[in-house]
Formats: C-alpha cells, structure tokens, sequence
C-alpha cells in the first residue's frame, strides 16, 4: 500500500490529491467532482497547501467575465511521498554494487555519494557545523539528539532514514557517515545499531 493510501485513506483530502494528480483543477472542479461545497474544498487545499503537498500553478478564466479561478495542482517535491519505489531500488542497486565490485571500491563509491549530498555552505564554528549535521540527519527522517562526549559529539538516533538499504547491505552507512563528516569538516565514526530490522543511527563526531 502506498504511503499516501495509508495516510489518507478514502478521506475527503485523499479523494482532492487523487484529482490533483490528474492535473490541475479549480476549487469549483473540485467540489463539483467530489460532491462538496467550494468552501469544505477550500479548508482541504488550505491544509495541503500548509503540508507542501499542493501548489497553486496558475487562473482559469471561464468566458468572457468574472473572476479568474486558481487552478491547483500536487507539487513537484510531493511526488516522493506517492512513490514506494525508492527504497528498495536503493537497496537493489548498492546490492548490485556490491556483486560487481569490490569491498574497497563499493565504499569508495557509497563515500562519494555522501560528498554529493552534503550542502555546499558550510557554518564557521565545529559547534554549528555540528548543529547542522544532528539537524540534517533529522530531516533525512533519522530522529536524531545530540550528545556532548568527552572526545567531541554523538549523534543519536532512533530511527535511520536508509533502514531498507540497510538492512539489504550493511555499508549503505557509510554514505550517511561521509555526509556528516562533509558537514562537520571533522571525523565521524559510524556506530549505528544494526541488531533489528528497524536500524539506528549512531555516529560520533571528533572535535578536530
């Protein structure tokens, strides 16, 4: 089941996106396809607007006079949150990688990767660097607390954003642990918990 049927269900809100999907409607399409007022459309676009699931993208305008009618649409970023396919795909291709290289030269591929998804800014203190390191894993999905140690900070999590990969192949984690180190501009050693199914991210950061 997709995350958006789990979410949604049949609800009011879930019935507008499906629309939405479509292509581009106006709150009076809308409420004449689903069989509701303009004003209980209304209130469903307002909370998706506000969750970044719709966008409005353009007017329409029905003959000659009268106002122009927004037409809304699902936004371009929203299209993961309908998608199941990332995931395991991940999971299928670093499983494939690692059938086609070596160990060395797999985690030589999975760091890169990392470098690639740090952002290119960087703040000027380790502190805040570190900041933006605990504050980026939690945004990748990890819920994430930030602890002083005596060598620096650890990162821990009770989750992990790439749990599936994971799961199928242990080394995904060093792609997070490039990410943070490209973050930190420090050293960053991965200590995550893989003992279940449902992995946690752990990582301590040396203060340089």
């Amino acid at each position: 089941m997709r995350w958006w049927d789990r979410h949604f269900g049949g609800s009011t809100r879930g019935r507008v996106v499906a629309l939405l999907r479509r292509g581009p409607h106006t709150i009076e399409e809308l409420a004449a396809a689903l069989g509701l007022t303009d004003n209980a459309v209304r209130a469903q676009i307002a909370t998706l607007e506000r969750d970044g699931v719709v966008v409005a993208t353009g007017t329409r305008r029905d003959g000659a006079v009268g106002k122009p009618a927004t037409l809304y649409a699902t936004a371009p970023a929203s299209d993961t949150l309908f998608s199941t396919a990332y995931a395991p795909t991940l999971a299928a291709l670093i499983a494939e990688l690692g059938q086609r290289l070596t160990a060395t030269e797999l985690r030589a591929i999975l760091r890169s990767t990392g470098r690639r998804l740090a952002p290119a800014e960087s703040a000027k203190t380790f502190k805040a660097r570190v900041d933006n390191a605990a504050r980026l894993l939690a945004d990748l999905g990890a819920d994430a607390d930030l602890v002083t140690t005596k060598e620096g900070y650890e990162i821990q999590s009770h989750g992990c954003p790439l749990a599936q990969a994971v799961n199928a192949h242990p080394q995904t984690c060093r792609v997070v642990e490039q990410l943070l180190a490209e973050v930190t501009d420090a050293k960053v050693h991965e200590h995550c918990d893989r003992t279940s199914d449902r992995p946690k991210c752990g990582f301590r950061i040396d203060s340089p």
